[in-house]
């Protein structure tokens, strides 16, 4: 009897319809199944039912076919309400279930190779557990089908038969562990050492812009560490019993849970290895996302995958997916008995096996022959594998990481300049293949270095007690299908027309983002909304520092011996100054203005206007003067918010609004004391004074604009919608670039690596 009529006016609940085998399985039974209706259970995702998703994989091209002239439905609409019953709801709550099922097909679960544990359990255990509790409900004697993986075997060797696992592992322990694992981790990460570490890592990045930076900072580090934690924790458990990740262990244990459940009820395990792009149906290539093998076929493309752990005789289980579908088909309509469930494997390395030897050198002539454009990268130079084992490989991938993690800690601490950027660059386009690699290394080194060989007897007797029509729809005997055509042909041609679009659509936007780079966007004139636009001093106007900017002021009024001595104080404290305005710039500042005790502040002043004037501004930047002057043109209100006293913002008065600078305090005698009248605005202080000094008024932050070259600034760009970073330090360079800033380099015509003195000869 064909599978159309054994399923004819049957009732199939689908889960998972919106993943890659539900979606192809949804297809082919509207296609080759006429007589069949379906339910399917769908999660509800916001705004959107599940009828809403379901519409979404109606409206995807592979239905389009069935709707229109000469066909049963004029659209999604008339598909749905004719074949289809959604049912909202989750794996973690399944809803009840229709009182009239004949079949259930258990497509969903955690497909990720590295879920947290707490989650792999309740979808791939708990999940199983209660859809099979609620078909249990209807009262009927339901063919259960769950979709399995073959790797659920673990890390054994050799054959693998269509049969339960051998393992005595308690499902119930284990479950009840896993589900726990997330108080206890939550619990650990909030121990001290654990908290004072996460601190520490934060405030050395983020310490000079302030507590709250750095508390954020903590923060995102400790969550991080507790989702981190949760992977681990279940690779970790799945790898001590035998099995690679918590993927194959919790789908192992929700088998277990199928197999008690079978002695009350008819049901089936289908076990299908890598199942990847279609071999003829829905059409040759068809596939949604990306699934095991396309990342490193991917990356070998673009010669970023210099070598594979595995062997060159290890065998890559390939199957396509229309071929698992069928075979899924296949089993829905045969006679399921109660009392223990049926095994069947769809993979192709029992009988027709992919070796790395083969897959290699196809690959490797289909990219050099349809290359990746790398636009700026050049022609991809395509690696040869050699295989030299997994510890080779691991080992190389060490060395990379260590050599680029002394070579970050160099670029973020040698003077800022284009070079410097241009190095820091470098580094994150490094550090991004190589997280890309160990991630790799990591997910898939267990895989490719097993040594299964998946028997697929059942699958084979299946696929020939078919019907011969049946046997070219519902095909399941991986035999026919041509490695070297299916990768060069179909698979290949496939997976990387994406890649390539995205390529174009990447070249258009570097181009477009050189033809723009450095050039800030205009500034338009006032729309009725009110807009300040602030403006760091020290390294954004003008090329200068503290230090610099303390000797300009300090040194005209001494005679010849007391400038030999302050020089020599300060080369001697230069050091403990550097690392004191890496960690706190506040403290710094407050240390070098300490010197100013005993300074008239009129000898300050008359300084400033007779000898430093002219050389503040010519240390400034001409396109920085522009733009403060386009601002102004606008109607925007300009703000110069710096930690300089306000002696040496003189000369800028005639170009800002406000100024917000540090006052020297004075004793009774009006002379400085060396201490300042309130606290040096930096960091975090910055931007608080900005939002304070909007309220109540009608200036509209997320229309104004902020200035700023340090990382210390952070929190003040953070605070309005057009933050602009000026020839940023490394870490403020890579943190403008991570939200998509502006980013500009201003520069001085008379900037110069000399220190210079004004009013004082030197040699």
């Amino acid at each position: 009897m064909r599978l159309a009529e054994k399923l004819k006016d049957k009732k199939v609940l689908v889960t998972g319809v919106t993943g890659f085998i539900g979606e192809a399985l949804l297809h082919r039974i509207i296609g080759e199944l006429p007589g069949t209706t379906v339910a399917v259970i769908i999660r509800p995702k916001g705004s959107m039912t599940g009828s809403d998703r379901l519409a979404q994989v109606l409206r995807k091209g592979i239905f389009q076919g069935f709707y229109g002239e000469n066909t049963p439905y004029a659209d999604a609409a008339a598909l749905a309400a004719a074949r289809i019953q959604v049912i909202d709801g989750d794996l973690s709550d399944v809803p009840e279930l229709p009182k009239d099922l004949d079949v259930v097909v258990h497509c969903a679960g955690d497909v990720s190779f590295d879920p947290p544990i707490h989650e792999a359990f309740t979808t791939n255990v708990l999940g199983t557990k209660q859809l099979l509790e609620r078909i249990e409900e209807t009262g009927r004697l339901v063919h259960y089908v769950h979709i399995s993986t073959a790797y659920t075997a673990g890390r054994r060797r050799g054959a693998v038969p269509e049969a339960p696992i051998d393992h005595t592992v308690d499902w119930r322990v284990e479950v009840e562990a896993g589900m726990g694992m997330k108080a206890r981790v939550e619990e650990q990460s909030r121990e001290p050492a654990l908290l004072a570490k996460f601190h520490k890592e934060a405030d050395k990045l983020h310490g000079r812009a302030g507590p709250m930076t750095t508390a954020a900072d903590t923060e995102r580090r400790r969550i991080e560490w507790v989702a981190k934690r949760l992977v681990e924790t279940g690779t970790e458990r799945a790898r001590s019993l035998g099995w690679t990740d918590a993927y194959t262990f919790t789908k192992a244990l929700g088998e277990r849970v199928v197999e008690e459940f079978a002695e009350r009820m008819p049901a089936s395990i289908v076990r299908p290895a890598i199942v990847e792009s279609a071999w003829t149906t829905p059409y040759p290539g068809w596939i949604e996302g990306f699934k095991m093998a396309e990342p490193i076929l991917l990356a070998y493309g673009r010669g970023e995958l210099p070598e594979f752990p595995t062997t060159g005789d290890a065998v890559i289980e390939m199957v396509p997916v229309d071929h698992v579908v069928g075979a899924i088909c296949a089993v829905m309509a045969r006679d399921a008995e109660v009392a223990k469930p049926e095994y069947f494997t769809i993979g192709s390395g029992y009988r027709n096996p992919l070796s790395f030897h083969k897959l290699h050198p196809w690959i490797r002539e289909y990219f050099l022959r349809h290359p990746f454009d790398m636009g700026d990268r050049g022609d991809v130079r395509l690696p040869i594998w050699r295989y030299p084992g997994g510890d080779s490989v691991e080992n190389t991938l060490r060395f990379g990481e260590r050599a680029h993690k002394l070579a970050d800690a160099v670029v973020t601490r040698i003077p800022r300049s284009e070079r410097t950027r241009k190095y820091a660059r470098e580094l994150d386009v490094q550090k991004r293949r190589l997280d890309f690699l160990r991630r790799l290394l990591d997910l898939y080194g267990e895989y490719v270095q097993v040594e299964l060989q998946f028997v697929d007897d059942n699958t084979l007797a299946l696929h020939n007690s078919l019907d011969p029509e049946d046997r070219e729809k519902f095909w399941c005997d991986v035999s026919v299908v041509d490695w070297k055509v299916y990768l060069q042909d179909v698979h290949l041609p496939s997976i990387t027309a994406s890649m390539r679009r995205l390529d174009v659509v990447r070249k258009k936007r570097n181009r477009a983002l050189a033809e723009t780079a450095g050039v800030l966007k205009k500034v338009e004139k006032n729309d009725g909304t009110e807009v300040i636009a602030a403006f760091d001093m020290d390294g954004t106007l003008l090329s200068s520092n503290v230090i610099e900017t303390y000797l300009w002021m300090r040194l005209p009024e001494l005679d010849s011996r007391e400038r030999v001595g302050e020089l020599g104080a300060m080369l001697r404290r230069l050091p403990k100054l550097v690392s004191a305005e890496r960690k706190d710039r506040g403290k710094f500042l407050r240390t070098i203005y300490r010197r100013y005790e005993g300074a008239d502040p009129a000898e300050l002043d008359a300084i400033v206007d007779e000898i430093l004037a002219e050389h503040v501004l010519d240390r400034l930047s001409g396109a920085a003067v522009r733009r403060v002057r386009e601002h102004r043109a606008a109607g925007h209100k300009t703000i110069l918010i710096t930690g300089a006293i306000r002696q040496l913002t003189r000369p800028l008065r005639p170009l800002f609004d406000e100024i917000v600078a540090a006052e020297l305090a004075l004793d009774d005698n009006g002379r400085c004391n060396g201490s300042l009248t309130s606290p040096p605005l930096v960091g975090e202080s910055r931007a608080a004074w900005i939002r304070n000094r909007v309220r109540g008024t009608g200036i509209d932050l997320s229309k104004s604009f902020a200035y700023a070259d340090s990382h210390s600034d952070l929190p003040m760009l953070q605070a309005v919608g057009n933050p602009v970073a000026v020839s940023p330090d490394v870490p403020l360079y890579r943190a403008a670039r991570a939200a998509r800033w502006q980013i500009v380099d201003w520069k001085s015509a008379s900037h110069t690596s000399r220190l210079e003195i004004p009013g004082v000869k030197t040699q």
